[in-house]
């Protein structure tokens, strides 16, 4: 089966081109390198032993493709999607023996129980709030029993409309900033279960960083 289809934001491709504006610069800083975090590679560390051997796992919001590398040398069967083409063109330079797509986290069409594995690795805050919901559902339905997600993004109370991002370049995009106990709320309602939950006082976007770790159930 495939999960139903997801509402499309309406801002989907001004987003899209922001991403491709920054793609560079976000390279050029090295701001997908996971093992400059100590703290954010313990989690992925984390994740990594749990999925491994469960099924395929699927990056989604890849960016550049640095975390997707890393599972993958941990010898994880893992792919990533990102939004922007310009993102996509770099994972492929980077990392050439891996495979990117260029998706929407909304226009995935995930079929039921087929990943072991699902990654929103600060990918997913420029989603509509109301939008959220459906992605979380559409990746909860294609977990197999005992497979996880793990989400890591900003924490907060607001909506920041942003107009410059790495190194100020020009964007347009709206950053929702999330308060852990919504984010649970959301993938409980989705039918997952808490596995992990870490909060950092800091992140290099000057708010602080909430790292969400669920599963679905095995019965």
């Amino acid at each position: 089966m495939k999960a139903s289809r997801i509402e499309q934001p309406t801002d989907l491709d001004t987003v899209r081109a922001s991403y491709d504006r920054v793609a560079d610069n976000y390279v050029a800083m090295n701001l997908g390198d996971i093992t400059a975090y100590p703290w954010l590679r313990t989690a992925i560390d984390g994740f990594a032993t749990a999925v491994q051997g469960v099924g395929p796992v699927l990056d989604v919001g890849c960016g550049p493709g640095d975390v997707t590398a890393y599972l993958a040398d941990r010898g994880l069967d893992v792919s990533g999607v990102d939004l922007s083409p310009r993102m996509i063109d770099h994972a492929r330079r980077r990392y050439p023996g891996r495979q990117f797509s260029v998706a929407s986290a909304t226009d995935l069409n995930l079929a039921d129980s087929s990943l072991g594995g699902i990654l929103g690795w600060w990918s997913l805050f420029n989603l509509p709030r109301h939008v959220l919901p459906q992605v979380l559902n559409s990746f909860a339905r294609a977990l197999v029993p005992g497979g996880h997600l793990i989400i890591g993004t900003h924490q907060g109370d607001d909506d920041l409309v942003r107009t410059q991002a790495y190194g100020a370049v020009p964007v347009t995009w709206t950053t929702h900033l999330w308060q852990p106990e919504q984010l649970w709320q959301l993938l409980t309602s989705a039918g997952l279960s808490p596995v992990a939950d870490l909060r950092l006082s800091e992140s290099v976007a000057g708010v602080p960083s909430l790292v969400l770790v669920a599963q679905r159930p095995t019965t």
